[in-house]
């Protein structure tokens, strides 16, 4: 299961073996500076739009890898499990947002310090 950890300056995603084939994808690192705000998405799944490329999708049931909507770059990991999950906004880093399913998303907010 993925999981967003603080590692010195940066936040990662880390992905387990499964989510790297899945998302086409290796753990992302982005240094905190480029971290704009984390918030919690109640409705996960639906908040990933635009082009798979590349990754793994069924429509409303889950998201794994790089979506292009717009000018706008999304990596995305939302297992079918995941109802609720955050967004992370970014700024000068490869992608614009991370969507991540988790469980308990106000805690992870609340543990990354946003």
């Amino acid at each position: 299961m993925a999981e967003l950890i603080l590692d010195g300056i940066d936040l990662v995603l880390k992905l387990s073996t499964l989510e790297k084939v899945e998302g086409v994808h290796g753990d992302i690192r982005v240094p905190l500076s480029s971290v704009q705000s984390i918030s919690v998405v109640e409705d996960v799944i639906h908040a990933v739009h635009g082009i798979k490329m590349p990754g793994s999708r069924l429509p409303g049931i889950f998201a794994m890898g790089t979506f292009i909507s717009g000018n706008h770059t999304i990596f995305a990991i939302v297992h079918h499990q995941n109802k609720r999950g955050v967004q992370v906004r970014l700024q000068g880093a490869k992608y614009d947002a991370l969507i991540v399913g988790v469980e308990e998303p106000e805690t992870l907010v609340k543990d990354l310090g946003f």
